[in-house]
């Protein structure tokens, strides 16, 4: 009895080996219900592939038709291959321009820095100013400020003093 145990467990070892995954099928095995596509024939998606162009906004245009496929692009026309689109050359942006919109093709200026900013202060376009007592400045309409310092002659004391407000050094005796 011994030597039939032994030779039925070299058959269950060996049955395992012979059976492959070509031997199972798909359709042995009927697929979870999480598995299964559900197919919906009552939606319909066309597909507009060389047909037409779409926007930002997900309209479609017909080939030939002319078109803006964003707010702030350029026009373009619907074509085979896809949108061609104008690429003008947009007026350069001025140099004083703090505000610039982006709501055409071309960017816009909207607000032009009209003032200097010196040592955290602004000033108007031409206005003068006083810094320091040896500083003479002005606010130009390039939005620079250019400053003349005093040039104070040599005092002809030994012991010349500063007095307050006054940019050139006095002498008391």
């Amino acid at each position: 009895m011994a030597l039939h145990i032994h030779e039925a467990c070299i058959l269950l070892l060996v049955i395992p080996g012979l059976v492959t995954s070509a031997a199972i099928s798909h359709e042995d095995y009927p697929a979870d219900e999480g598995d299964q596509t559900s197919s919906n024939d009552n939606l319909i998606f066309d597909d507009y592939r060389g047909k037409g162009c779409v926007d930002d906004s997900g309209f479609v245009y017909k080939l030939g038709e002319r078109f803006f496929p964003g707010h702030s692009n350029c026009p373009c026309v619907c074509a085979l291959d896809g949108p061609v689109c104008d690429q003008p050359e947009c007026p350069k942006i001025h140099p004083k321009c703090t505000k610039v919109e982006h709501n055409g093709c071309c960017p816009e200026c909207k607000e032009v820095k009209n003032f200097c900013e010196y040592h955290g202060k602004n000033y108007k376009i031409l206005e003068e100013f006083k810094p320091s007592p040896c500083e003479w400045c002005r606010c130009e309409p390039s939005n620079e400020v250019h400053c003349v310092v005093a040039d104070c002659a040599v005092p002809e004391c030994v012991n010349p003093v500063y007095e307050p407000e006054q940019c050139c050094p006095v002498c008391k005796n």
